[in-house]
């Protein structure tokens, strides 16, 4: 008997690039730069000068390796102490106040009280010179602080980007998270986000700056969008590596995934593209053609997207008829392939019932109907199911049962080489199991089964007028 199977369905593009647009939103941020400030001058360690830097005291080191290992893990924060300085107390407020340097490459500034969890803030917050230029009594001097901005270099591999970090800014802080920006070479920019206090083992997202709206709350200011869209220029360089030609008129950030970056692209020839980038690598993934691209975010609004719909639709048509399926495109939509060389499409045809999934290549073609695609791996989305039925009641005929009008059907399974639908009958009466050769456009059936012979394909017969009556 034929072994069970079952079909694995290929959906359409749109539901597999998860195309949901990160939108930035309203967070309250405190700035740590104001905590730093507001400590009071007269409990800050004296500190001499040395070559224009700050003399660390060897009693302050002393006291601060002393007592701050123990409150830093307290914090939950991501740090093994290499060093640490006792920077001073507020008795009145019941405050003491300490800089760590940590092995895991962000230092910290501590503010510990007592009965209280110690407020933790990365030397890139307490370090941030403040409206008149001046740091404040938190600013980190220890000399494996010297450098904080190399601290984000861990999260933001673990976020998934790729960037050689030029430079840092603390952005602020809110009530669960802590929010940084990084500006890399080459123009690229981004906003980190981690936990707060900053846990590498905790959830970190890098998003692209040209995701923030300027002038946010959470936007870059290290970078500018114009910059940042330079990314595009190379990408287009390397679109034309790969046979897509544009000399580019226009340029606009679309939408990010969680995996990909989208870019439009507006030509000088009156054509367009929106250019996927992997963002984890910022590689260049393809060129979707404007007549292609609507399933990303709306496709292109710099370009005729309809005029370029409707010549790519007569294009699809000559393909179709070539590969011997007559359909004037009416409509049309993207299937994902992972073949570069491939193409895969589903048609509406006009004025008509019939639709189906094309495979194209740059040689030659086939069409399934949307009957047969669903045994061989598409599901088709324009093409209502009933209008397939008169097709399966005509394949019936050929196996002298002409008595049975199919008002149901459903694909129970498939194997490598056969595809198996089983087929209910509009007078109630136990029904059929069909069987197709796979990756054949045009099938005949080839098996003919009731549906006692067929339990053992894909969990046998289902729908309700064939299941045993109890």
């Amino acid at each position: 008997m034929t072994p069970d199977a079952s079909t694995r369905l290929c959906p359409r593009e749109e539901s597999t690039q998860e195309m949901y647009p990160m939108r930035p939103f309203a967070i309250g941020l405190t700035a740590a730069l104001a905590v730093a400030v507001l400590v009071p001058s007269a409990v800050i360690s004296a500190q001499k000068e040395q070559k224009g830097k700050p003399a660390i005291d060897a009693k302050a080191r002393e006291a601060g390796m002393k007592e701050a290992p123990a409150i830093m893990q307290a914090s939950g924060a991501s740090c093994t102490v290499s060093d640490a300085r006792y920077i001073g107390e507020d008795k009145k407020a019941g405050a003491k106040y300490f800089e760590v340097a940590c092995n895991e490459g962000m230092g910290f500034a501590l503010v510990a009280k007592k009965d209280t969890a110690p407020q933790v803030y990365s030397c890139l917050e307490s370090s941030q010179p403040g409206p008149d230029g001046k740091v404040g009594g938190l600013a980190c001097i220890l000399p494996g602080n010297a450098n904080p901005g190399a601290g984000l270099d861990a999260y933001v591999k673990k976020g998934g980007a790729s960037c050689e970090i030029e430079n840092t800014r603390a952005i602020g802080t809110g009530a669960k998270n802590s929010y940084f920006e990084v500006a890399c070479k080459g123009g690229a920019g981004y906003v980190v986000q981690t936990t707060a206090p900053m846990n590498i083992g905790g959830e970190v997202a890098v998003n692209s700056c040209l995701l923030y709206e300027e002038g946010g709350n959470v936007s870059c200011k290290l970078t500018n969008r114009q910059t940042q869209l330079q990314i595009v220029d190379t990408l287009n360089t390397a679109a034309a590596a790969a046979g897509t030609k544009c000399a580019i008129k226009d340029k606009r950030y679309v939408l990010s995934t969680k995996a990909d970056n989208y870019f439009e692209v507006a030509c000088d020839d009156g054509k367009g593209y929106i250019y996927q980038q992997t963002s984890a690598t910022g590689a260049f993934n393809r060129a979707i053609p404007c007549a292609q691209a609507g399933f990303v975010g709306g496709g292109c609004t710099m370009t005729d997207a309809v005029a370029a719909q409707t010549e790519q639709a007569g294009f699809y048509s000559k393909l179709a008829g070539k590969a011997g399926f007559t359909c004037d495109v009416e409509k049309y939509g993207l299937l994902p392939t992972n073949d570069p060389k491939k193409e895969i499409v589903e048609l509406k045809c006009k004025g008509s019932d019939v639709g189906g999934i094309a495979v194209f290549t740059a040689t030659d073609g086939k069409v399934f109907d949307c009957l047969t695609a669903e045994m061989n791996g598409f599901r088709c989305s324009f093409t209502k199911k009933d209008t397939q039925y008169a097709r399966l009641t005509k394949d019936l005929i050929g196996f002298n049962k002409a008595s049975c009008q199919v008002s149901d059907a459903r694909i129970i399974g498939s194997t490598d080489t056969e595809g198996f639908i089983e087929v209910a009958c509009s007078d109630g009466l136990p029904g059929w199991v069909l069987g197709y050769p796979i990756g054949v456009a045009k099938p005949a059936a080839k098996e003919f089964l009731s549906c006692t012979q067929a339990k053992g394909i894909g969990g046998g017969c289902k729908l309700p007028t064939n299941k045993p009556k109890a």
